[in-house]
């Protein structure tokens, strides 16, 4: 099992390390062998897979060896963390929840205001939908800086969806009762994704994918709101920018109102100005955050006094005054319209998750604390299930209210409490005074707040970084734009799931080459200096081999086999008689990987060339042993390291006359 040889350094070490000079390759030290796993019996097998695939980051451990009054109180604070952050709560920390709760406040409710017209609902539900959800996640919610409410992309989504199988305008009861029934479903996807510990799926909608979805969303939510910032009346129901486009010039001599035109501009400068000066200065986080609620009360006053409604200037109306109504009897359990409402969830609801779960970790990260993804996705879930039930439309993590909510210097959920109460003092009081509130006002806080989303930093790195994930993000980008949203989502997801199919079916390969002075072997592209060994082709395989890619895998090897062989006939360079397949980052392989293999060891016993195998993994080589395969390729022809594969060619050409 162990033989004599010289010391080196296996190909999967990072870093680089040469031999001294007077190295010798006859000198005597320890090598070893590739060893076989002990095998494991079926159950263990399949409960070690299922407990690394679903329990990976081993949340039972905590509950070995504490008694049953421990683990139920554990249990508990799993459940709702409340019980377990409300213990070290504090009078210094509620300091800095009340000030972070009351700027978002300010921010929140002009925003939940605009964002119900988003998704064709009246403006209480906005507020509706920051007033339960948000108490729901603080009791359920384990990140410390998450603010809860409706938020752009996912309104215009849900408006997009649900106008595609109820007319808002046709039927406002059918379509108001189906925004509850999605909701309900969007809840229950996510908190069954939680429960079963599925979050992972969420992960395949790619970066680059959300980057493009979410600039396309927020250029055409700042499109649809054209028609409130120029008062058009008769605007198009399409979301495309052609369509869009021409709906606004061609209202232009009839259809614009110059005192909305007006308001809307004033006040988009005004909100924009804002946003620069929190932006250049942190200290001044405060002046965007309370630049939304002073531009409503003024533009408010300002219609109010003038009378400007009379000359044509759209206000907001009539707000419902009070307390969310149950809304549990509008969902529908029953009918045609239960296929259609789960359908609608499932998209909004998984977009929703991505968003929040995406805030919620960058906001961990950058406070240097944990958060469990699934217990995130139970705690979204359960909150849109109950406001499903209470007149609320799907709410999920805002960045733009997080990222103040950070800045303010928030310290719990208790923030989102903070926050809800005051919605709920402007549901019981307030409400009338939004009467003269000009939907301009609404339009220019929603297009300033949607800006942001259009990360055009974000575009460029990825274009810098990977030219597919590009393709990607513009690809979601430009579908959102120039067709619809769902057909942007279409897109994100399917180049995003053409990407992972692409790089299964066509993993990468390398010929590696030894570099001078060292036993180590590298990909001669990454490092030119290295060196071909004179009769002996090396490959690497850069994937695990499977059904789909085994065959690409064998006819890409053969090729490089015939490059070389191409290259040494021309060069009078010895004739090639091994190939050695480094295997190392093989991570797995399948049946139909190991008759690619068997295929590749019979092609080549034709062209009387040696195949041998380089430092298989476990798995790999259990697999490889099973099928009989290491007793044909033989044992003497599967290495630890591609170094002492070359010198077991090396010793073979030697002995050869």
């Amino acid at each position: 099992m162990v033989h004599h040889m010289p010391d080196e350094v296996t190909a999967d070490e990072a870093s680089i390390t040469t031999q001294p000079p007077s190295f010798n390759p006859s000198q005597a030290s320890l090598v070893y062998k590739v060893g076989y796993p002990q095998k494991k019996n079926f159950t263990r097998e399949f409960t070690d897979t299922l407990r690394e695939t679903f329990f990976h980051d081993n949340q039972l451990r905590q509950y070995k060896n504490q008694s049953g009054s421990t683990k139920f109180m554990m249990g508990l604070q799993f459940l709702f963390p409340v019980f377990e952050w409300g213990r070290t709560y504090n009078l210094s920390k509620f300091k800095g929840d009340l000030i972070a709760g009351l700027t978002i406040a300010s921010l929140c409710i002009p925003q939940d205001i605009g964002y119900s017209k988003l998704a064709n609902l009246d403006p209480q539900y906005g507020l509706y939908s920051s007033f339960i959800p948000p108490l729901i996640y603080a009791a359920m919610g384990s990140s410390r800086d998450i603010a809860i409410g409706p938020v752009a992309v996912v309104s215009l989504l849900l408006g997009s969806l649900l106008q595609n199988e109820v007319d808002h305008n046709l039927n406002k009861e059918e379509y108001l009762r189906l925004a509850f029934t999605a909701t309900f479903f969007a809840g229950i996807t996510q908190a069954a994704l939680g429960f079963l510990r599925l979050g992972f799926l969420i992960e395949f909608l790619s970066h680059a994918a959300i980057v493009g979805f979410m600039g396309g969303a927020a250029i055409t939510i700042a499109l649809q709101q054209l028609k409130y910032v120029l008062g058009i009346r008769n605007f198009t129901k399409k979301t495309d920018i052609v369509s869009v486009m021409e709906s606004v010039w061609g209202s232009v001599h009839h259809g614009w109102n110059w005192q909305t035109v007006v308001i809307g501009i004033a006040f988009l400068a005004f909100l924009l100005l804002a946003k620069y000066i929190g932006k250049r200065n942190k200290k001044f986080f405060w002046v965007p955050a309370i630049a939304p609620i002073t531009s409503v009360i003024l533009a408010t006053l300002f219609v109010y006094i003038t009378r400007a409604d009379k000359q044509g200037v759209q206000i907001v109306n009539h707000i419902k005054k009070g307390m969310n109504p149950s809304s549990l009897h509008k969902i529908y359990f029953t009918g045609p319209f239960v296929a259609k409402g789960f359908k609608v969830g499932v998209v909004c609801g998984m977009i929703g998750l991505t968003e929040a779960v995406a805030i919620g970790r960058t906001f961990a990260a950058l406070k240097d604390y944990q958060l469990d993804g699934n217990k995130e996705m139970v705690a979204l879930g359960t909150m849109n299930v109950v406001g499903s039930m209470t007149s609320c439309y799907i709410a999920t993590g805002s960045f733009s209210r997080s990222a103040v909510n950070f800045m303010a210097g928030c310290q719990t959920p208790v923030s989102n409490v903070v926050m809800s109460t005051v919605v709920l003092l402007t549901l019981l009081v307030i409400t009338p005074l939004f009467h003269y509130t000009p939907n301009a006002i609404l339009g220019s806080i929603i297009i300033s707040a949607v800006i942001s989303l259009v990360d055009y930093e974000a575009a460029i790195i990825i274009w810098k970084v990977d030219k597919m994930d590009f393709i990607a993000c513009m690809g979601a980008f430009f579908g959102v734009v120039f067709a619809s949203v769902e057909i942007g989502l279409l897109i994100a997801v399917s180049i995003s799931f053409a990407k992972i199919l692409l790089q299964v079916t066509r993993p990468r390969t390398a010929l590696l080459g030894n570099l001078p002075g060292t036993t180590i072997y590298r990909n001669t592209d990454q490092y030119p200096d290295a060196k071909h060994v004179p009769g002996v082709v090396i490959v690497r395989v850069d994937s695990a081999i499977y059904f789909s890619n085994s065959n690409y895998v064998r006819e890409r090897i053969l090729r490089w086999l015939t490059d070389e062989e191409d290259k040494a006939k021309a060069e009078g360079l010895p004739k090639i008689h091994f190939l050695i397949v480094e295997m190392s980052p093989v991570i797995d392989i399948d049946t139909s990987g190991i008759h690619a293999l068997e295929d590749l060891y019979k092609n080549l016993q034709r062209r009387d060339i040696q195949l041998i195998l380089s430092n298989p993994g476990s798995i790999v080589i259990e697999k490889l042993h099973s099928s009989k395969l290491t007793e044909r390729i033989g044992s003497n022809h599967i290495s630890l390291t591609v170094a002492d594969a070359v010198r077991f060619c090396t010793s073979k050409s030697m002995q050869e006359p």
